[in-house]
């Protein structure tokens, strides 16, 4: 039997980006995303959702993000779902699935897309600053 783990999300930054390094110095960076989704009822009633989704990025990808991004920016994300367990400190048993992110490609607020790539001058925007974000795939030593 074939797998396929891929999950693509566009949405809003719920947090800022929180940075930190592993003990291989590869760069971590955690942030949430919210999806919206609208439709009308079958009272007529138009109705909204909300999904929050939790993500997690390694390497240059996540230096990037953390430099550009911030709450409330929108972003693309792909990547396939991880799925986290973990004892609390009450010793109650907790798991989670978060997104981790591939590849990513910074959204203006209308709506059009600017690529990513690695490096450029800091004085630059990111929108003049960015390549393929094909440059932006996940790395093969990340323990994940």
């Amino acid at each position: 039997m074939a797998n396929f783990n891929k999950v693509i999300l566009v949405g809003n930054l719920t947090r800022d980006p929180q940075l930190s390094y592993l003990p291989s110095q590869t760069a971590v960076v955690d942030f949430g995303i919210a999806t919206n989704r609208q439709w009308k009822g079958q009272d007529g009633q138009q109705r909204e959702e909300v999904c929050f989704v939790d993500c997690r990025v390694f390497g240059k990808p996540a230096e990037t993000i953390n430099k550009y991004c911030k709450k409330g920016r929108p972003l693309m994300v792909e990547g396939r779902l991880t799925f986290d367990s973990w004892t609390g400190k009450d010793g109650v048993k907790r798991s989670k699935l978060r997104v981790t992110v591939e590849n990513f490609q910074f959204i203006s607020a209308g709506g059009s897309g600017e690529r990513v790539s690695s490096g450029g001058d800091e004085n630059q925007s990111p929108a003049d600053d960015y390549g393929s974000a094909e440059q932006h795939g996940g790395s093969d030593d990340i323990p994940f």
